[in-house]
């Protein structure tokens, strides 16, 4: 039954998501089979990523998660719907009480034994679950309850997925159909990591223990006893909306002050600590009377390697000294920029993304436009982002915009820079240039030594005519391939035109049809060998300050 509960499901989803795929398919070819592309603009892209985004709310949960997470990718989506779909709220009415009692019974008894008493309306709702008011003896707590048979439609959904793939991957190209193959593994990972409360509530222990003696942020605690697969219950922690700022204001907090202490907290846990709340959006963060930040919701949350670590912070203090050529080293170390990819261009970009995103003063510019410049380099060229990577991504860009809420003047750099310096990292970072340039200096006094030697060797070489070279030609655009094929084809249409000709010397008119009839099949098929996107063995894409200009609509 769940195999055909998959497949109805399947066609529910193709109804929705049809109309775009053929647009997609159309814009790659005009006339679908065949035909040369169309250039689609950035007003276009935001009405499709609008339909997008309303089928995405129409289907229900677990493509409101989907969306989610393509709206960390813009290695698979143009920038236009990357903008839509970041605007998907994890919000949707909660389901009903009767519903939540069976899920809350199944996994601690009875409600009324559980719990001294209990608040049956929901505080919030969301795809994967909801939260109430509760109290466990006299302690206030909130209980989140996994929604009832979520996990059959996560299920049924994820199988649409995976029969969808191989026909969605028709539509796109090599590179963002690598891309896909991956995201749908993510997907199905994050989704079902997400839906276990266990998990949470360990990503949650861990971000809060990393904070135990920082008094300016404060993570509730679990309640153990009452806490399962199902259902996660924490302490009730209350607070203003990060994002009201007229309240904040009302209870004369310093907005600026607070700003800085959540990009510190970010800070920390990415850099230092290696894992993060990865979801802050305004309704997972609330700020208390004395200026404390409160964490909730750590269903998403991610985890950080050392090395990415290590990369970041080079990245950081690579654009808090605007030296475009160590961004680019730390982008292309952490597997966001081909190390192929045009050295010269992409250092233009960066100068402008820098120089459009400066202030009047020498660091007053934003990362999260130096990202957005990135994502949109990234989309071009185009590149796989790996999963944690592109959460940092997010959480940077949706962190740096709730500090600009707070304070319209906030400084992510100065803040970035001051922080990188207090724990060491621009003067551990120089002493690690200096090193290498020390071992760079010290090969190249022993190539100096070996130079001579070598040339000599290789100079009496030549002179006896010892000398091989091996030649390893890369074509992978198979651009001789498509010579052999043209030849190919000159030579069919040399051979059909010529047969014609003695045909109809002979007045042979119908058996004539028949080459004449293959020449022009022929003649075709030369005809889109020619009209085929024209990339050569070592071609690359070229980007300059005005066409990029452009691309973003200025």
């Amino acid at each position: 039954m769940a195999w055909l509960h998959a497949y109805r499901r399947f066609f529910v989803v193709a109804w929705q998501f049809l109309p775009l795929l053929l647009a997609y398919a159309r814009d790659r070819r005009r006339y679908l089979l065949f035909g040369s592309p169309r250039q689609v603009d950035v007003e276009t892209q935001r009405r499709r990523a609008g339909r997008l985004l309303e089928s995405l709310l129409t289907l229900g949960p677990t493509f409101i998660k989907l969306g989610q997470l393509l709206s960390t990718r813009p290695d698979v989506l143009p920038p236009a719907y990357i903008d839509e779909l970041s605007k998907l709220q994890d919000e949707v009415p909660p389901a009903e009480w009767e519903d939540a009692r069976q899920v809350l019974e199944e996994e601690l008894g009875p409600v009324d034994e559980a719990f001294v008493e209990f608040d049956r309306d929901a505080i919030s709702g969301a795809s994967l679950g909801q939260v109430y008011r509760a109290y466990v003896d006299d302690r206030l707590v909130a209980v989140k309850v996994r929604r009832p048979d979520i996990e059959s439609l996560v299920e049924a959904d994820l199988r649409v997925v995976k029969f969808s793939l191989p026909l969605l991957l028709r539509f796109v190209g090599e590179a963002r159909a690598f891309s896909l193959e991956n995201l749908a593994d993510e997907f199905a990972k994050t989704i079902r990591e997400e839906m276990d409360y266990s998990r949470e509530a360990e990503m949650l222990r861990e971000i809060r223990a990393n904070f135990e003696n920082n008094r300016r942020i404060l993570i509730p605690a679990i309640i153990d006893s009452h806490s399962t697969g199902r259902v996660l219950t924490m302490e009730y922690v209350g607070g203003t909306k990060i994002s009201n700022t007229r309240k904040l204001d009302e209870l004369e907090i310093d907005r600026s002050a607070v700003a800085e202490t959540l990009q510190e907290a970010y800070l920390q846990m990415i850099i230092d600590d290696g894992v993060f709340h990865a979801d802050p959006h305004p309704g997972n963060l609330a700020v208390q009377e004395d200026g404390t930040i409160v964490f909730y919701d750590f269903g998403m949350s991610g985890r950080v390697d050392a090395y990415v670590q290590e990369k970041i912070v080079d990245f950081y203090v690579a654009v808090a000294n605007q030296d475009t050529d160590a961004i680019l080293d730390a982008l292309i170390d952490l597997g966001t920029l081909s190390p192929e990819a045009d050295r010269q261009v992409m250092g233009d970009v960066m100068e402008l993304a820098i120089a459009d995103a400066r202030g009047e003063e020498i660091e007053q510019y934003r990362v999260q436009q130096i990202v957005s410049q990135i994502e949109n380099t990234i989309y071009e060229f185009p590149l796989r982002l790996p999963s944690n990577l592109a959460l940092v991504l997010r959480v940077a860009t949706v962190v740096e915009g709730v500090c600009v809420t707070l304070d319209p003047d906030f400084d992510f750099i100065e803040t970035a820079t001051e922080y990188l310096s207090e724990q060491g990292y621009r003067e551990e970072t120089a002493q690690q240039y200096a090193e290498e340039a020390g071992q760079q200096f010290w090969r190249s006094a022993q190539a100096s030594i070996r130079l001579p030697q070598t040339a000599d060797r290789t100079l009496g070489r030549l002179e006896r005519g010892d000398v091989t070279i091996n030649v390893d030609v890369q074509d992978p655009e198979s651009v001789f391939d498509r010579l052999a094929k043209r030849l190919i084809y000159g030579l069919l249409l040399s051979v059909m035109l010529v047969s014609t000709s003695i045909i109809f010397a002979f007045r042979a008119w119908e058996p004539a049809v028949v080459p004449a009839l293959l020449s022009l099949v022929i003649v075709f098929l030369l005809y889109r060998s020619f009209r085929g996107r024209r990339k050569g063995i070592s071609a690359q894409p070229q980007f300059t300050r005005q066409n990029l200009r452009k691309r973003r609509g200025e």
